[in-house]
Order: structure tokens, then C-alpha cells, then sequence
């Protein structure tokens, strides 16, 4: 598959430790799928959303509409049917390709990102046998790490890490919600207000975002 070597190659001169943020390429992404388990389930929609010098870049998405055999119990949550993607999807090992094209060695971020990395490796483990390079943030755990740092000053405690929390707590109106598009878009308006608390709060390269706070005690 050329398209996973162009994107191993992508990772021989990627972002150092100390990158300054504003330097970084993330990708915000979000996978809709047929449940929950990446042995058994299958990705039926992608969305993702780039950030380039800390601002969403709108030239610079990705959407794509995966086949699938069946309907599940998801189908209510994200509206996408079989038939639907028997006309307008495309088969998993297309989209995947095109998808590493498009990621290349950009740090990916994401609401539970860790979910949506074990759904795309699963999909590459039927087709190759790929893992994903990308260095990863998750806003979740970010958003801990910033309550610890003190980052949010008067009202320290954040009592919902959902995306419709993190939403609400940002005044972020949740649009589109439940469409791979849609929730990778407001992950990164999310993951923008993340990133000015992290600078304030001395995260302002690479490695520094993503280290745990000191433990206390």
C-alpha cells in the first residue's frame, strides 16, 4: 500500500519534544462507528478538522463515509443506514488510505481519543499489518491535567468531562452533535480554549501539553 508508506516516511522528520505549540499540526478527529468494540465493530464515519499555529485551519479537513453490512443500535445515535452508505460510502481500506494521506505525522487529538486510534487500528489490522504513529492528546484527560495546574482559577472544579460538558463549560454550542464532522469540530473549539489555559499555565510546547502534573503529597 503506497499510501502507508508515504506516511511512514512522513514520520522521518517529525515534531520534536520541545516543538512549540503554534508549530505543531494537530488533527482533531472523531470516528462514528457501529458499537463499541474495535474487535467486533466496524468505523462507519470520519471526520477530522486541522489546527495550524493554535487555529482551526477550514481549509484543511477530511470526511469520509465508510460501507457497512448491517445496521446496529448506533444507527439511532449517528443517523448513518446501510443503504445510505451503499450509495455514498466508500470501502474501509479506500478510506483508510486516504485518511493516512491526509494525516501524515500531525499529532492527533480527540474527545477519548484513545477509542477512536484502537477503531482505525483495528481497520488497519484488516488490511495491513500498520499501526498509527501519530502522537496523541486527548481533551479529557488535558482538561484534568489543567484543573490540577490550577488553570481554572475561580471555578477550579470541572464536574463534566463529556463533550457536552466541555461544551457547556466553554459556552461552545454543541452543533451537529453525534456526526464525525460534527463532534471533531467542537472537539477542537474545545481543545482552542485548552490550549490558551495550557500557555497560561506554562504548557506551551509539545511535551509539556502532554505531561502529567507533578503528584501531590
Amino acid at each position: 500500500m503506497q499510501a502507508l508508506a508515504d506516511y511512514r516516511d512522513a514520520f522521518d522528520d517529525s515534531w520534536a519534544r520541545d516543538a512549540p505549540l503554534e508549530s505543531v499540526r494537530f488533527v482533531v478527529l472523531d470516528c462514528e462507528t457501529t458499537g463499541m468494540d474495535p474487535r467486533r465493530h466496524r468505523i462507519v464515519s470520519v471526520g477530522a478538522v486541522g489546527i495550524d499555529e493554535c487555529r482551526i485551519d477550514l481549509g484543511d479537513t477530511f470526511e469520509a463515509v465508510l460501507q457497512i453490512r448491517h445496521n446496529t443500535a448506533s444507527t439511532l445515535v449517528h443517523g448513518i443506514t446501510r443503504d445510505a452508505t451503499r450509495s455514498s460510502g466508500v470501502p474501509e481500506a479506500q478510506a483508510i488510505a486516504k485518511l493516512l494521506g491526509y494525516l501524515r505525522d500531525a499529532v492527533l487529538v480527540g474527545h477519548h481519543i484513545r477509542y477512536d486510534i484502537d477503531m482505525l487500528n483495528a481497520a488497519l489490522d484488516r488490511h495491513s499489518e500498520a499501526r498509527l504513529l501519530n502522537t496523541s492528546v486527548d481533551t479529557g484527560d488535558l482538561a484534568l491535567r489543567l484543573e490540577a495546574d490550577g488553570g481554572f482559577g475561580d471555578d477550579p472544579h470541572l464536574n463534566d468531562l463529556s463533550l457536552d460538558g466541555l461544551c457547556k463549560r466553554f459556552s461552545i454550542v454543541p452543533y451537529d452533535r453525534h456526526t464525525a464532522a460534527g463532534d471533531a469540530f467542537l472537539a477542537a473549539q474545545i481543545f482552542l480554549r485548552l490550549l490558551r489555559i495550557a500557555r497560561r499555565c506554562g504548557r506551551d510546547s509539545l511535551a509539556r501539553l502532554r505531561e502529567k502534573p507533578p503528584q501531590r503529597g
